[in-house]
């Protein structure tokens, strides 16, 4: 057994970055076997380890990872906005602020995956949408250049994830769902200034703040509220999280009005309908909550995309792109345009 798994099963602490880095060597040369991979995987989803075995994890993978790309030009104050997943199900309220905030002026790159616990992932609806993750460090920086908005693919997230996963196929990684929601949002690479992560009640907030103090690349707000849902909320007490330990708390009514329920942002009932209700969020036709939820979810990203953006103006910025149309235009320009893979540059 490696020492990386036996680690884990015996909960001792730390585990050093010199073991992870020979388990994913070992991995990479096939000398694991499914049932190590199997066990790895379901230790991490049964209970997250400390934060230093976390960190060490997390650095042993950013550290074979070659530079593809460095901030500044189109990257410069942009955005990425991911969630942990879990929690109360409402539609994909962070994939549509994303659209908002993107419209009222913010860049955002988008990352996420498809659904572990809901019945829609970020990517699921984006399919049916029409709109196509990026493919490579170039193209983003193409589309986002062009639109303001991007959704990053797969090549953002470590390649072991992909060895591990063919390494416990025919099992699938949906089982382990709550490991890869929840440290998901660290492990995409991308040199973004900022990242608004929601963090619902089934992850460990007090974990990820840790990890979030310990990230040097980029700077990371982490939210949440007391529904346990990964999203901010115009009827709760939502926190955020954000720079050097600095706390910022919203009630209801303090900057949109507090009235409204789950009720108000539950998906489409068929997943057919996912896209005309998802348009319709966009446009503010699914209702006052829903549009206040998703105006207080962009001016997230606005106001921790830079300086010079207060939470208030912030959300009226957010609640007019809404209603002026500016994001679902957005929406369905990106989804017309099916961009195509950019062009090598030299």
């Amino acid at each position: 057994m490696h020492e990386a798994l036996a680690g884990l099963l015996a909960r001792e602490a730390p585990i050093g970055r010199e073991t992870w880095r020979s388990w994913w060597d070992e991995l990479g040369a096939g000398g694991l076997d499914r049932a190590q991979a199997v066990g790895l995987l379901a230790s991490l989803t049964s209970r997250l380890p400390d934060h230093d075995t976390l960190r060490h994890l997390l650095d042993s993978l950013a550290e074979r990872r070659p530079p593809a790309t460095v901030g500044g030009g189109p990257w410069q104050d942009t955005v990425n906005v991911v969630g942990t997943g879990g929690g109360p199900r409402t539609f994909n309220v962070s994939t549509a602020s994303a659209f908002v905030a993107a419209a009222a002026g913010v860049k955002v790159v988008k990352t996420g995956s498809r659904a572990y616990t809901s019945a829609l992932g970020s990517i699921d609806l984006l399919e049916r949408l029409g709109v196509r993750p990026t493919s490579s460090y170039a193209q983003t920086e193409d589309v986002l250049a062009t639109y303001g908005i991007a959704f990053a693919g797969p090549f953002v997230y470590p390649t072991q994830l992909t060895r591990l996963a063919r390494t416990v196929a025919p099992l699938g990684m949906k089982p382990f769902g709550g490991f890869l929601n929840a440290l998901g949002p660290f492990l995409a690479d991308l040199p973004v200034t900022a990242q608004v992560t929601g963090v619902s009640a089934a992850a460990p907030l007090d974990t990820l703040r840790e990890l979030a103090a310990t990230t040097t690349t980029r700077r990371i707000w982490l939210t949440a509220n007391d529904t346990g849902a990964d999203e901010l909320l115009p009827f709760a007490v939502n926190t955020v999280h954000g720079d050097q330990g600095a706390t910022r708390v919203i009630r209801p009514g303090e900057l949109t009005p507090g009235d409204g329920t789950f009720e108000d942002l539950r998906p489409a009932t068929d997943p057919a309908g996912a896209v005309p209700h998802f348009l319709s969020v966009l446009d503010g036709g699914a209702g006052p909550v829903a549009r206040r939820t998703v105006a207080l979810g962009a001016a997230a990203l606005l106001v921790a995309a830079g300086p010079g953006r207060d939470w208030r103006s912030a959300v009226a910025l957010a609640d007019e792109a809404i209603g002026s149309g500016a994001a679902a235009d957005l929406a369905r320009r990106l989804a017309a345009a099916r961009h195509r893979p950019a062009v090598a540059r030299a």
